[in-house]
């Protein structure tokens, strides 16, 4: 934790867990206008906890890109809050929920920290628009409904929220301008990028964030990827996966059971042959 986090827990400060702006991909994952000012509100239900690890991977960007499975995207069913849950989550439990433990950890100028985790003051670099910013939005490097797509569909419910809320990786979540996120919306790079100097940077984010999760990238988004990786540098880039068990199979219902058939020449054999066996 930050010199910041680290002053307001001296103080005692404490929080419950609360959820901040990545909004439905009806209005293309835009927010609500706000400050960085933080109040608290009512997270999901369980927090998910840790979310266990494998052992990480390094290899070149274009080998890295080679090894994305490929399918076409899927968003039947989809539900940001139901799905992914509607608050963020405090997962270590200090009192900082994830969106501010993202504004605390990117901050340029960092903010005062004040009462229950609340953030008031300092400034941002969002590097999608080369942009310095004291308001700002914490964007899903890949777009909870992308992820879905993607196949996040398949998992359960309490490893969406982990993804939502996920801080082990410091490329999966990023502070940056409110404009930039809400044109981003929940597109992938075939369909949103940001500006021309930072593609390449952005590039390495989002594969090793499709890689460690097992996300599948459909053929669009793959031309875009291979695309744009000639024209940055084949360099080594490094992702750690994250084992994700299968959601259960629903329990199938089983059919109701079906009275025996009916022998129609069992009644003609009694009347005319009593006694014969049926």
């Amino acid at each position: 934790m930050i010199a910041a986090v680290a002053a307001a827990l001296t103080l005692g400060l404490a929080a419950p867990a609360a959820w901040a702006t990545i909004p439905p991909p009806t209005a293309p994952e835009t927010t609500a206008p706000e400050t960085t000012t933080q109040t608290t509100f009512a997270g999901p239900a369980t927090d998910p906890g840790p979310v266990p690890t494998a052992d990480p991977v390094t290899l070149p960007l274009r080998e890295a890109i080679d090894r994305l499975e490929v399918a076409e995207e899927d968003r039947t069913g989809y539900d940001r809050d139901r799905e992914f849950g509607s608050g963020w989550t405090d997962a270590d439990r200090d009192g900082c929920h994830t969106r501010a433990e993202v504004l605390l950890e990117e901050a340029v100028t960092p903010p005062t920290v004040t009462g229950r985790c609340t953030l008031s003051g300092g400034t941002w670099y969002s590097w999608y628009d080369d942009q310095t910013v004291t308001a700002t939005d914490i964007d899903h490097l890949v777009p909870l409904a992308e992820a879905w797509d993607s196949g996040a569909r398949d998992w359960t419910r309490e490893q969406r929220v982990a993804y939502a809320n996920y801080l082990d990786d410091p490329r999966h979540l990023e502070a940056v301008s409110q404009r930039s996120n809400r044109q981003k919306g929940d597109k992938d790079v075939a369909e949103w990028l940001p500006i021309e100097s930072a593609q390449c940077r952005y590039l390495t984010y989002w594969v090793p964030v499709k890689l460690a999760w097992g996300l599948s990238v459909d053929p669009v988004e793959l031309t875009a990827l291979t695309t744009l990786a000639a024209d940055c540098p084949n360099d080594p880039i490094s992702y750690t996966p994250v084992p994700l068990d299968p959601a259960p199979a629903p329990v199938p219902t089983p059919a109701p059971s079906q009275p025996p058939h009916p022998d129609p020449g069992a009644a003609l054999r009694n009347a005319l042959l009593p006694g014969f066996p049926g």
